[in-house]
């Protein structure tokens, strides 16, 4: 499970399903390419201290947190 805060969502995702050859970043080396869940905000310094409490929580913490947005795990992607 990936977690990470951007300033554009869709260049994120672009990237992500489309990395440098070879690249050594965590999320070309896991694989994550879907997005299944996301906030927004306007404030960074919230969205900054959101992403950090949810870095900390567990994984059953964070799976319960996606399911009440997102039940069925959905990718998300085409949906931006």
């Amino acid at each position: 499970m990936y977690l990470g805060f951007t300033n554009n969502l869709k260049d994120r995702l672009y990237y992500h399903s489309h990395p440098e050859a070879n690249s050594k970043h965590f999320s070309h080396k896991y694989n994550c390419k879907y997005l299944i869940y996301f906030e927004h905000y306007q404030d960074v310094e919230i969205a900054i201290n959101r992403e950090k409490q949810i870095k900390k929580w567990n994984r059953k913490k964070k799976e319960f947190l996606i399911s009440t947005k997102n039940p069925d795990w959905n990718f998300l992607n085409d949906e931006l």
